[in-house]
């Protein structure tokens, strides 16, 4: 099994490595969590030296179902159990919400789910589905997230760009009272609403900024830059890159009816960040791929400063 993938299950189409269970319909809190593997809990542990000396102040992460270790944490940390994360979902979406995809990555250390919420929207002609994705780590590495994820419906493409005005990612760290931080964190409902109308904003915004198709070379070139003294076979992989991206953004049949626009030009790059195939294949790049799906991927990023600056 690939590194980092270990367990999951998805509906219908088949993602990253291809693995996990594969089910015909999205489906409730209490299956998904059995589904994704995640049918576990977190406890903790004190720590001591191997001549029996006490280290105070810390604690061990273990998985109760196997005793692997996760992570050491500080006694501080508050432990989030997978299936207080799906509660915690279910409560901010209400009854009968159902989940597309859910496991662990790097033997239990971090996990997510995502669920398809309920209302769609058509943004600059295109059918947007919003999904909700909650990420935990149980190894100390980082803090509970829950995002927005907007997803093309025609191509699967994310849709994921940093508008300074509406946040798409919200953080909850592991300590201090947990239940009362994520009854907090309800609140991500409206915010999130609140990005996709941003969203659809910036989207009227970027269609009415033309692009020659000169300038989409130089754009393509800005984001994709050579570096200084550069080999020559450095110089053969950009422009390989480059000419994926040019492909995309000129033959790509979805994006064909679409106007040269920069609305056109970050859908090109976002199926650029989020489908194409690295020079070289790691056997983890697919969920660093998926990783920055969560975090927020800064190519569409830079793709979206760039065409912000049209005149």
């Amino acid at each position: 099994m690939p590194a980092n993938v270990e367990s999951m299950f998805y509906v219908r189409e088949t993602p990253w490595h291809g693995l996990g269970v594969r089910v015909e319909n999205a489906v409730c809190s209490g299956e998904a969590l059995k589904l994704s593997g995640l049918d576990w809990n977190v406890i903790q542990k004190p720590i001591q030296t191997t001549d029996s000396l006490p280290l105070p102040g810390f604690r061990a992460n273990i998985r109760e179902t196997d005793n692997r270790v996760l992570g050491v944490v500080t006694d501080r940390y508050k432990i989030v159990q997978n299936k207080e994360a799906f509660e915690f979902t279910d409560a901010l979406l209400g009854e009968g919400v159902q989940y597309e995809t859910a496991g662990s990555l790097q033997q239990g250390k971090r996990v997510w789910m995502l669920a398809r919420l309920p209302q769609e929207y058509i943004i600059a002609g295109d059918e947007v589905c919003p999904y909700l994705v909650f990420s935990n780590s149980h190894d100390g590495s980082g803090s509970i997230k829950v995002c927005m994820t907007p997803i093309r419906v025609v191509c699967q493409n994310t849709l994921n760009l940093a508008i300074h005005d509406a946040k798409r990612i919200w953080t909850i760290v592991h300590t201090g009272d947990i239940n009362e931080k994520l009854n907090e964190a309800r609140k991500t409902l409206l915010l999130a609403e609140m990005y996709m109308d941003k969203l659809s904003e910036y989207s009227n915004v970027l269609q009415k900024k033309r692009i020659p198709d000169a300038r989409v070379m130089d754009y393509i070139s800005e984001l994709i830059p050579l570096p200084e003294d550069a080999s020559k076979t450095q110089e053969r992989n950009v422009q390989l890159l480059r000419n994926d991206l040019i492909t995309r953004y000129f033959e790509a049949p979805d994006l064909k009816y679409l106007p040269k626009t920069g609305w056109r030009f970050i859908n090109a790059v976002s199926d650029f960040a989020t489908h194409m195939d690295p020079l070289r294949k790691t056997d983890t790049y697919k969920n660093n791929l998926f990783m920055k799906t969560i975090d927020g991927n800064p190519l569409i990023d830079k793709a979206h400063e760039i065409i912000l600056a049209v005149a």
